[in-house]
């Protein structure tokens, strides 16, 4: 693993990375919606996707949040789906922390708002979602009915590998301890120690860590409602990160 001054610095309009021995500072200055603003870091190539990461392993740091992120921030593993600006998509992997501003409603998990701060999972590459995927238009037109949805949703949850669990946005105020125990079929994430979500569909091929905050937003919904788009930054946010480790186990 990198030595937390060695990570993949990408800074995108008035994203800026500060990065010490033991501390990386992602900030956002004021800007305009026109504009994709972003910090990150990361440990993979973005253009050769050079993912590094497979379970068993467990990911550990301490992070705090400053300003009101209306974007999108947070950390953990994933495939690099897609980024704006960026050719291609993937269909995406994960398994992070994920903040999402009020205008993200990304509700994929019954039952948890599709914004907010999260610990969460998906797998769009298992065979599941590959074998419903030609009956998506179909699914979100029956998705509409509240009683079908309430029915059915759950094994659309299941096939897309979804596991999510909402948590209290006032831990981004303080610095708190967070965890990813990935292992091969499942994944535990804590806070401060305390299990918040066992997931026991995840993904098993390599993902690349990242840490990021952002001012984009994005619309999917089991309905069938798609949407992305750019959000003005009308003030300083920033995501601070401590003791990073990736640890194999």
């Amino acid at each position: 693993m990198p030595s937390p001054n060695q990570w993949r610095a990408t800074e995108l309009g008035g994203g800026a990375v500060c990065q010490t021995a033991d501390e990386a500072s992602l900030t956002l200055r004021p800007g305009p919606a026109s504009v994709y603003h972003d910090a990150q870091i990361s440990d993979y190539s973005a253009t050769a996707r050079d993912f590094a990461n497979e379970p068993p392993l467990r990911l550990e740091l301490r992070a705090r949040a400053h300003g009101e992120i209306g974007g999108t921030a947070g950390f953990g593993f994933w495939n690099h789906a897609f980024a704006p600006g960026e050719r291609g998509f993937r269909l995406p992997q994960a398994l992070w922390f994920f903040f999402g501003g009020p205008e993200n409603e990304i509700s994929l998990a019954k039952d948890v708002a599709g914004n907010g701060w999260k610990a969460a999972t998906f797998d769009a590459r298992n065979w599941r979602f590959r074998a419903i995927l030609p009956f998506a238009p179909l699914g979100f037109l029956l998705m509409r009915s509240q009683w079908l949805y309430d029915a059915l949703w759950s094994f659309g949850q299941a096939a897309i590998g979804v596991s999510e669990v909402a948590l209290d946005s006032a831990l981004l105020a303080d610095f708190h301890h967070y965890s990813i125990e990935w292992r091969a079929g499942s994944a535990v994430f804590a806070v401060d120690g305390e299990v918040v979500l066992r997931a026991c569909r995840v993904p098993g091929s390599r993902l690349g860590f990242i840490a990021w905050i952002d001012n984009q937003y994005a619309i999917v919904t089991p309905q069938g409602r798609f949407g992305r788009g750019l959000l003005d930054i009308p003030q300083l946010q920033s995501l601070q990160l401590r003791e990073i480790s990736i640890t194999r186990l």
